[in-house]
């Protein structure tokens, strides 16, 4: 029923001037990410409420000692046991020391992330997600049958448009960054990593127009060989070999991929997520602001015969 009501499995159309012979649907995605990439940077960001009940909360009572003492908010939590021994608990500590809870999974982020630039990040990994979906559902029914099926026509377009829209979103968020100067902040191994996502995305794509079983996935095997033997890797992956297009296609490509997306993501959630060039000190959020004042000279610290 819902391939019937949206089609989005329409002939192809192409573009053609001089030398350059693009499709109309490839042609239109890079006008749009062109359109969506001005807009980001020149539109105003929605308007956010700042959450002001953690300042007007009560401070909580402090906790109750001696013998006779009660807990209100419930029993008293034992220390957790830490033997050094156990390389667990080194591991345990090392993480929370480095990636404590409040960045994994922050529940504020400073004032400059309210742009629309920002946005694409998550988009990118929406995407992907929707693309992983629709392609497990085309891997359950095997290589074929989506040319047979009017649900195969629309799952199979739908994995197609998602990842034109990873992919687009994946060079939007790319060209933000890169204009931002985002390995700024010891963030380098954070820039890398995305720089990879995205060269891995352009080898899992190219897999995918192998593995469409149609006269155009053989006429792309048929052009890529030579450029593949030219490389010297012809004999590790040879196009014409559907089998070996379809496994690396959905199984081992996307592994790494989801490896380097995951570490990916973890590296922003360590260094956190790069400011504007321009970001001044009060632009941050006061809720990540420090609680301590900072020390702007220096204080003499005594010396234990001073103390004594």
């Amino acid at each position: 029923m819902i391939a019937a009501l949206v089609d989005l499995n329409p002939p192809g159309s192409y573009l053609h001037w001089g030398f350059i012979l693009i499709s109309l649907a490839n042609f239109l995605v890079i006008v749009a990410m062109v359109v969506l990439f001005a807009l980001a940077i020149s539109l105003p960001f929605l308007r956010h409420h700042r959450r002001k009940a953690a300042a007007a909360a009560p401070a909580p009572l402090p906790a109750a000692t001696g013998p006779g003492a009660t807990h209100e908010s419930g029993p008293p939590t034992p220390e957790e046991p830490v033997d050094p021994t156990l390389w667990t608990s080194r591991l345990r500590r090392l993480w929370l020391h480095f990636l404590p809870p409040s960045k994994l999974l922050p529940d504020s982020q400073p004032a400059y992330v309210a742009n629309w630039i920002y946005v694409f990040g998550v988009l990118t990994l929406a995407g992907f997600l929707v693309a992983c979906a629709s392609g497990l559902v085309l891997a359950l029914e095997g290589p074929i049958w989506w040319h047979t099926s009017s649900v195969g026509h629309f799952v199979n377009s739908l994995h197609l448009w998602s990842v034109e829209c990873f992919m687009g979103f994946m060079a939007i968020h790319l060209w933000g960054k890169f204009w931002m100067a985002a390995w700024r902040g010891r963030r380098a191994l954070t820039w890398m990593t995305g720089v990879a996502a995205f060269l891995v995305s352009v080898f899992e794509a190219f897999t995918g127009y192998l593995s469409q079983t149609n006269f155009d996935s053989q006429w792309i095997a048929f052009e890529a060989k030579d450029a593949m033997n030219a490389a010297g890797i012809g004999a590790f992956f040879n196009t014409m070999n559907f089998g070996q297009a379809l496994m690396l296609h959905i199984v081992f490509v996307p592994l790494v991929l989801v490896a380097i997306i995951a570490l990916h993501i973890l590296m922003v959630r360590l260094r956190g997520v790069v400011p504007p060039i321009d970001a001044k000190p009060e632009h941050l959020d006061p809720a990540l602001a420090p609680t301590e004042p900072v020390l702007t000279e220096p204080v003499a610290v005594p010396t234990e015969e001073a103390l004594r």
